[in-house]
C-alpha cells in the first residue's frame, strides 16, 4: 500500500487547557530553564576550568552537564512559547527534526549514565587500578559509544515514524513531537509498530535500569571491605548517581513500556525528565559533593579576583 501523509503540520494540545493555568506555568517553566541553564552552565565552567577535569567521574559529569542543556534546549523554549501562544502549531519538518534530537541527546545521557556507573564501579571494586583502566582513551571511547548508541536509536526511531502515514487529525495530546502521541494520529493499524517503539525504546531502557542497578548492588556489596570513611565517601557519590538514574529512568520506563493509545499520564509524566532532572541534577552533584563545591569556590573566587583586580 502507498504511504500517504496529508499531514503538514502538526497542533500540540499542550499540557493543561485551561488559560490561566498555561500562563501560570508559562512563568514556572521560564523561571526552571533559566535555573536548568545557569545551574549546568556553572558545572561545566567549574570542571572545566579547575583540575577536576582530570578525573573521569568529573569529565562524564561534565559531559552529562552538556547533555542537560542541550536536551532541554530542544524541548522546553517551545513549551514556553506555546503556553503563552494562543495556537500551539509545528510544522511536520520540524516535529521529525525536535523527534531525532530529543532521542538522540536522551539516548546519549543513557549512556554517560552507564559510563558514570561503570566509572564508580572501577574506583570501588578495583581502586588500585583505576587510574589505568578508566584512562582518558577509555573515557573518550565511552562518550564516543554513547553518541553511536543514541544516534542509531534516533534513526530508527525516526525511519519508523517517517514510514507512517498521516491523514488527519492533526492534534498532538502532548507538548513535544514524541513517537507514542504520533502513532495515536497514523492511519493504519499499528500493533507491529507498537512492538518495535517498545522494542527500540521501552526495552532498552528496561535493561539499562537493569544493568545499572546490578552495578549499584556490586558497588555496595563490595564497599564492604571498606574503612568506614571510605564507605561514606563511596556512598554519597553513589548516592548521587542512584538519585539521577531514579529521576531520568522511572519516567522513561513508565512511558515507552506501555504501547501507544493506552490511557496513560505521559505528557505529565514526562515533565520529570524534560525539566526536573535537568533542574536538579546540578543541585544532587554540588550540593552532595564537599569536592565539586571546593572547586567552585576556588575557580568563581578566582574569575572574580581576575575581574576586579
Amino acid at each position: 500500500m502507498e504511504n500517504q501523509n496529508n499531514v503538514t503540520e502538526f497542533v500540540f494540545m499542550g499540557l493543561w487547557g485551561d488559560k490561566q493555568m498555561e500562563l501560570l506555568f508559562f512563568f514556572l517553566f521560564l523561571l526552571c530553564y533559566l535555573a536548568i541553564l545557569m545551574g549546568n552552565f556553572i558545572i561545566l565552567l567549574t570542571i572545566i576550568r579547575s583540575h577536576l577535569i582530570e578525573q573521569p567521574m568529573y569529565y562524564f559529569l561534565c559531559h552529562l552537564s552538556l547533555m542537560d542543556l542541550c536536551y532541554t534546549s530542544t524541548v522546553v523554549p517551545r513549551l514556553i512559547r506555546d503556553l503563552g501562544a494562543a495556537r500551539k502549531n509545528i510544522s511536520y519538518n520540524n516535529c521529525m527534526t525536535q523527534l531525532f534530537t530529543a532521542h538522540l541527546l536522551a539516548g546519549v545521557e543513557i549512556f554517560i549514565l552507564v559510563s558514570m556507573a561503570l566509572d564508580r564501579y572501577v574506583a570501588i571494586v578495583k581502586p588500585l587500578h583505576y587510574m589505568v583502566i578508566m584512562n582518558r582513551w577509555r573515557c573518550n571511547l565511552l562518550i564516543f559509544m554513547a553518541w553511536s548508541v543514541g544516534f542509531w536509536h534516533s534513526v530508527a526511531l525516526l525511519l519508523l515514524v517517517l514510514n507512517l502515514p498521516f491523514c488527519g487529525p492533526n492534534q498532538i495530546d502532548h507538548y513535544l513531537c514524541d513517537v507514542k502521541p504520533l502513532l495515536k494520529l497514523v492511519c493504519r493499524d499499528i500493533h507491529v509498530v507498537n512492538i518495535l517503539v517498545i522494542s527500540n525504546s521501552g526495552m532498552v531502557v528496561v535493561a539499562v535500569f537493569l544493568v545499572l542497578v546490578a552495578s549499584y548492588i556490586l558497588i555496595l556489596y563490595n564497599l564492604r571491605t571498606h574503612s568506614s570513611v571510605g564507605r561514606r565517601k563511596a556512598l554519597s557519590t553513589c548516592s548521587s548517581h542512584v538519585m539521577v538514574v531514579i529521576l531520568f529512568f522511572v519516567p522513561c520506563i513508565y512511558i515507552y513500556v506501555l504501547p501507544a493509545g493506552s490511557e496513560n499520564k505521559d505528557k505529565e509524566i514526562s515533565v520529570f525528565y524534560t525539566v526536573i532532572a535537568p533542574l536538579l541534577n546540578p543541585l544532587i552533584y554540588t550540593l552532595r559533593n564537599m569536592e565539586m563545591r571546593n572547586a567552585m569556590w576556588k575557580v568563581w573566587s578566582k574569575m572574580a579576583h581576575m575581574k576586579f583586580r
